[in-house]
């Protein structure tokens, strides 16, 4: 199944569930079934303290005052999240990329609304959200997910006054397969996470000791695809190179929960995924979920005497919920990227296009410039970190790219012929796993 059918599948279920429910006796008759059974126990691993909101949240509160002033004209942006903007991962790191336009383009203000999902708030959509954002004053909005993507282009459509930023898009990508489907007023910003996620795999593999490794992955589209592949690559060279295995022994499973984030009832849990991936063998969970699960099982199994790691994914801070049993994250960061897009509104030269971010090789934690970032875990061995450290100089001059071939799809097929490097398009759209790695590719 698509990303987007599971979208409109769980969108289906909640209404579905919400009639049944609306169908029950008020009193005498079996409980109520809702999706979303607790606002306090949100769909995002409870990662938002306090309930959402259900109506967009203007985060500026001299909204009024805030308007430029001496150092010009201001601007209102819309700020729209698939998660919880606390979730301590994907969604916090966009809601933080707002928080720093506010800081660096002088009388900004943003407009929020986060849990945009059909679990959280299955009467909202896209287009209602962009209405009232709109209303409100906004001239640019941001939407954070691939879940948006089709909807975003239909309310860029709508709104041709309004600029657009859809982030991990590909739809006004000249040269990619959806070339032509954005309108002229939606424009793609995305990071080169691949680079960040094969150095978590070679951290993965520096700090194993079984060779066992699980990644906890979200739903399957050309970006998870290319992403777990990455980690993939990644842990296999730093096995072979630095702890000089044999390749062959590497194992590396990769287990889908069905979303982005955990939807009770719906998606396979992610904390029994991960209890169930280190009760099996692992010792290293990398996640590529919004949220922190992984490395939060990671810390408990440790506290009873295991000797197991995680890599934390796309927030900067995720190491702080277990730091004893994390060895790194790989984390976005949207702040630079979207000022960029901000003050080219402001200035009249804003222009549709497509954006692949790099890191900042040269200070992969520097927040002022880099897209994409590395940050070493306290669970890091110093030997480890020595050879990480080394690895990550090979791939910053050049020396060492992962996606050299020989690389195989999983059905054995050859992908990137030997010695060849892989180009662009051939990573972004990854039409399987990887030879070597076992998991589901569809």
């Amino acid at each position: 199944m698509s990303h987007k059918q599971f979208f409109w599948l769980v969108l289906l279920l909640s209404i579905l569930m919400a009639l049944l429910a609306a169908c029950q006796p008020s009193a005498g008759g079996p409980a109520n079934i809702n999706v979303n059974t607790n606002a306090n126990e949100n769909t995002a691993a409870n990662a938002n303290e306090n309930a959402a909101p259900t109506e967009v949240e203007n985060t500026n509160t001299n909204a009024n005052e805030n308007t430029g002033g001496e150092t010009g004209e201001g601007i209102t942006f819309g700020m729209i999240l698939v998660g919880p903007k606390n979730d301590h991962g994907w969604s916090q790191a966009h809601y933080e990329g707002g928080q720093y336009v506010e800081k660096n383009v002088p009388g900004s203000k943003m407009i929020v609304f986060d849990l945009l999902n059909p679990a959280d708030k299955p009467e909202a959509t896209v287009e209602g959200v962009v209405d009232d954002m709109v209303s409100q004053g906004a001239t640019m909005i941001f939407l954070t997910s691939d879940e948006f993507e089709e909807d975003t282009v239909k309310a860029a459509q709508k709104h041709p006054d309004i600029k657009f930023v859809m982030a991990s898009g590909d739809d006004a990508w000249a040269d990619g397969q959806d070339a032509g489907k954005a309108p002229p007023n939606e424009t793609n910003v995305m990071g080169r996470m691949e680079d960040m996620k094969a150095i978590a795999g070679c951290a993965a593999a520096l700090a194993s000791d079984t060779g066992n490794i699980t990644y906890l992955g979200p739903l399957i589209n050309f970006e998870t695809r290319r992403l777990t592949s990455s980690a993939y690559l990644g842990a296999r060279y730093c096995w072979q190179n630095y702890r000089e295995k044999d390749p062959a022994s590497l194992k590396y499973t990769v287990t889908w929960i069905g979303f982005w984030f955990n939807i009770p009832g719906v998606t396979l849990d992610p904390t029994e995924v991960t209890n169930t991936a280190f009760n099996q063998g692992s010792d290293v969970v990398i996640s590529g979920i919004d949220t922190t699960e992984a490395v939060v099982v990671a810390g408990q199994q440790a506290s009873q005497g295991k000797k197991v790691y995680a890599i934390p994914y796309d927030y900067q801070g995720a190491c702080d919920e277990a730091p004893d049993v994390c060895l790194g994250v790989p984390f976005f960061n949207w702040g630079p990227a979207y000022v960029k897009q901000v003050k080219a509104v402001q200035d009249g030269t804003w222009t549709s296009g497509f954006e692949w971010n790099a890191a900042n090789w040269d200070n992969l934690t520097d927040l002022d410039t880099t897209a994409v970032g590395w940050v070493s875990g306290p669970a890091l061995a110093d030997d480890q970190k020595a050879n990480l450290d080394d690895f990550i100089s090979k791939m910053a001059s050049g020396e060492v790219n992962v996606w050299t071939g020989p690389i195989n799809l999983q059905d054995g097929t050859e992908y990137i012929k030997d010695g060849e490097k892989a180009t662009d398009q051939q990573i972004w759209y990854l039409p399987q796993l990887l030879e070597g790695m076992t998991g589901p590719s569809e």
